[in-house]
Order: structure tokens, then sequence, then C-alpha cells
């Protein structure tokens, strides 16, 4: 099976000057379309690099990396914007959502950089608000909203342009236990429709919910450890 994103020895040199700093030595993954992957590990292993990489924020020292079948390794900031624009969905950690829009609107803001008609955004962004259970929710403001509702009207953002990826950055972290659980179910629903989901999170039962766990430390990647894997069982 072609792999729907394929790193290959990626590495990553950041320069400060008087020395360079390896945030990633030689980095392999392979993600499947329809996989749901949970990328995990702590602060200064790698993994902000790593998802910065994936989500083509910004491309590796070394080594190649193709998404969708496309080099994406060597490519300009502008390719690179497109590229984010037309194939890969972000749900951040910090909503991002702007407070003085409706929902409804902040979800059409991806369209609107696109160049989408009016008309069909407005479609397109109802229709995603009501994929993520906030159909009776599309007018109202994020200070409106709890802070699960605010998570599920980003989601519904980083849908609306039909997305070959969903990347998410620690989407948890500031939510209670009971909107954890209500987005992690989310992602369930996502994933079993056949979304391509890769989940950047530290917390080990949130990362229990994805099909497959790889962990990061000091830039290098493996397979779930085995404190995960027990809590995989």
């Amino acid at each position: 099976m072609t792999a729907l994103l394929d790193m290959r020895g990626v590495h990553k040199t950041y320069s400060t000057g008087a020395f360079d700093v390896a945030a990633l030595r030689g980095v392999d993954l392979q993600v499947a379309a329809g996989e749901y992957l949970a990328i995990m590990g702590p602060s200064g292993s790698g993994k902000s690099t790593l998802m910065h990489i994936i989500g083509c924020l910004d491309v590796p020292t070394a080594g190649s990396y193709e998404l969708d079948g496309v080099d994406v390794s060597a490519m300009t900031e502008r390719q690179l914007a497109e590229v984010r624009n037309a194939t890969i969905g972000f749900v951040f950690q910090q909503f991002n959502l702007l407070p003085s829009l409706t929902a409804l609107r902040n979800v059409e803001l991806p369209l609107i950089y696109a160049g989408v008609q009016r008309t069909e955004r407005r479609e397109r962004a109802r229709a995603a608000l009501t994929r993520v259970g906030l159909g009776d929710r599309v007018e109202h403001r994020p200070g409106e909203l709890s802070g699960g509702q605010q998570q599920r009207v980003s989601v519904a953002r980083a849908l609306v342009t039909d997305p070959v990826v969903l990347l998410a950055d620690e989407p948890t972290g500031n939510l209670d236990s009971e909107s954890t659980d209500d987005m992690l179910g989310l992602f369930d629903d996502l994933h079993h429709q056949g979304r391509t989901i890769i989940l950047i999170t530290h917390e080990r039962d949130v990362a229990a919910r994805a099909q497959r766990v790889v962990t990061i430390r000091d830039g290098l990647l493996s397979e779930a450890s085995s404190a995960v894997t027990q809590v995989l069982t």
C-alpha cells in the first residue's frame, strides 16, 4: 500500500550561531490513508519540529517527505502555503478562533482564503458545523460557547476544505475531562468515516485512543513504548 505520508531519513538542524542543534535525527515515518496515528513525546523531544514538518510549516534540512504523492521537502514558502490550505486541516490547543466572528464565519475563513464564492462557502461551513454537532450554534460567537464547543468549531474549520490529513496538536490540552472525552469521541467518529488523523499529544490516555502510537525522544522516532502499550491493552 502506498503511504499517504512518507518521511525517510528526515533531519532538521537549527543554527544558533555558535553551534547547531539537531531537532530531528533521521526520522522515518509512513502513514496510510485512513490511519489514526498518535505521536507522543516530552518537551524538547522534537515533537513540535516533527509536527511543523508534517504540517508543511517547515521543511527538512535533509531527507525526503512526500505528502499525497507530492515531494514537499524543498518547497518554497508560497508552495508550502498552497499545500497547507488544500491538503491539511489544523486543530490547535489554543482554538485560534476570532472572537468577533460567529462560528459560521470562523469556519468560512479557509474558504475565503481559497477564493470560494460566498454562497458555496456558507453551505460548506454550515455542513461542517453540522458534522461536528453544532448545526444549532452557527450564529454563536466563541465567547458564547463552551471550551469543548469552541474546539468543535476549530475541527469544523479544519474539515471545511476537505483536507487529506487532519493534524491535531494537543487538541485536548485546554479541555476538561468531559470535553476531552467528547472531543476524542469526535475523532473516533471521523476516523471511522475514513479520515486520516495525526494526533500530537503528551497524554497517554489520549494517545491510547489512536489506532497506532509512535514516540519521539531526542529527535528519534520509535513505535509505542511499553508504557503506552499497557494503556492500549
